[in-house]
Parts: C-alpha cells; sequence; structure tokens
C-alpha cells in the first residue's frame, strides 16, 4: 500500500518547482540521482560541491540504529529486571554515543543563520495603538 501511495502521488502530482529543488539540495546535499539539478545549483554556485561522504553517513545510519535500538532494549530490560542485559545494553549504548559523537556530530557544519523579518503590523494593530 505504501508503494502504491508513492507511486500514485509521484505520477498524478505536478512536480515541485526548480527553486525548490535546489534550494533542498544546497542545503540537504543528499547522494542520489540529483544529476540535473546539481547541474543547476553549480552553474549558479560554481564552488559548490556534492556530498561525498556516502560510505561515512551509511556507517552512521547502522550505529545510530544500534544507539537507538539500545535506548529502547534498556528500558525493557530494567523494567524486566533482566540487569545483566540492561548492563550490555547500556555499554553498547555509550560505545555508539562515543563513535556518533565523532564520526558524525563532530563533521556537521555549521548552522547558517536565517535572515531576521521584520513582522508586519497588521490592521487590528494599527487600529488598536490609536
Amino acid at each position: 500500500m505504501s508503494l502504491l501511495a508513492a507511486l500514485l502521488g509521484t505520477f498524478l502530482t505536478k512536480p515541485e518547482e526548480e527553486e525548490v529543488l535546489k534550494d533542498f539540495y544546497r542545503r540537504v546535499r543528499p547522494w542520489g540521482f540529483w544529476g540535473p539539478v546539481h547541474a543547476q545549483v553549480v552553474k549558479e554556485d560554481p564552488g559548490f560541491q556534492r556530498n561525498k561522504d556516502f560510505f561515512r553517513d551509511m556507517f552512521n545510519i547502522v550505529i545510530g540504529t544500534i544507539w537507538q535500538t539500545c535506548f529502547i532494549v534498556l528500558a525493557m530490560f530494567l523494567v524486566t529486571r533482566h540487569f545483566r542485559n540492561a548492563a550490555i545494553a547500556l555499554v553498547a549504548l555509550v560505545i555508539t554515543s562515543i563513535i556518533l559523537k565523532f564520526n558524525w556530530y563532530d563533521k556537521l557544519p555549521a548552522p547558517t543563520p536565517d535572515p531576521v523579518v521584520e513582522p508586519q503590523a497588521q490592521p487590528d494593530d494599527v487600529l488598536a495603538a490609536r
């Protein structure tokens, strides 16, 4: 059902505008089949680099899945009083946290500040000020 919904949503709706795709590609830098969008972004910004960290990212996904699973099984083992298994899950949680700290978190790009937008006065605000 999910596959059918994805295919119907893909083929029965209009495509996203190019500006939306280019903005997404610049911010997220996904891997995959983004050749035409990448070419347009590079045309506007010749210094733009594609994401070349596929293998590191895939490794981090595997470690992150183990890390997240450790949270769940740790709570289950504590509730069911399987303390030895809880200790093993806790050790695995600590190890995967350290790996993610150095291999993922420390390598995140610095956030770019959002532009400040001045709020516009609403008609009710103008009347209240009088």
